[in-house]
């Protein structure tokens, strides 16, 4: 689980695919301070699990499912990426709950700075994935945990600090990039028990 912090920029060393995956290659120093195999840590909002490390890059392995449902399969050599660990039990959730399950892949349609130093993100996101948005509610892309400051439709717009702008990749984005989005993930069980009870209510009718 994460929280939807970006810990540390790192860059994409390598890319091999094959067999319809890839095995990627990143360059990165913070968040392999404790780094093990088999660990995960979150590229660009994916967990992704540790195959091979050092104390400057780390390897893992992309499934077929995995380039299909984000933006993983874009990756080329140079690419900055956005890095999470896991949250431990004993850290502040300064974010909110993020699987590190990607759901799909939204569009940045416009950036607008703001007079207040921000910069507003107009995104267009997947219509099957809108219902789980909600103004005010939480929504990660590219694995940075954001406010929605207004839905409708299929366009989500977000606003974002010069901090977030220089510690992410949100900072190099323009019109047409494509990003990963994770819809919250109590609104899908929130849906999921609704539409169990409501099954239930008709069978025993």
């Amino acid at each position: 689980m994460f929280t939807g912090i970006v810990e540390e920029l790192g860059t994409v060393a390598a890319v091999d695919k094959h067999g319809g995956g890839a095995r990627l290659t990143f360059l990165a120093t913070k968040v392999l301070t404790d780094a093990t195999l088999g660990a995960s840590i979150a590229v660009n909002g994916c967990c992704l699990t540790v195959v091979e490390h050092d104390d400057a890059s780390w390897t893992t392995d992309a499934q077929v499912e995995t380039l299909m449902r984000s933006t993983l399969g874009d990756l080329k050599v140079g690419d900055r990426i956005n890095l999470e660990r896991p949250v431990r039990l004993s850290d502040r959730l300064s974010g909110h709950v993020v699987q590190g399950h990607v759901d799909g892949v939204a569009e940045v349609l416009k950036l607008t700075p703001e007079s207040d130093g921000s910069t507003r993100f107009a995104l267009s996101i997947p219509k099957d994935l809108a219902r789980y948005v909600v103004e005010k509610g939480s929504v990660t892309f590219s694995g940075v945990s954001l406010t929605v400051a207004k839905i409708s439709g299929t366009q989500c717009d977000v606003a974002l600090i010069p901090h977030t702008l220089a510690q992410t990749t949100f900072g190099t984005l323009k019109p047409g990039d494509r990003v990963n989005i994770e819809v919250d993930v109590l609104a899908k069980y929130v849906e999921s028990l609704l539409s169990h009870n409501s099954i239930s209510d008709q069978i025993e009718q």
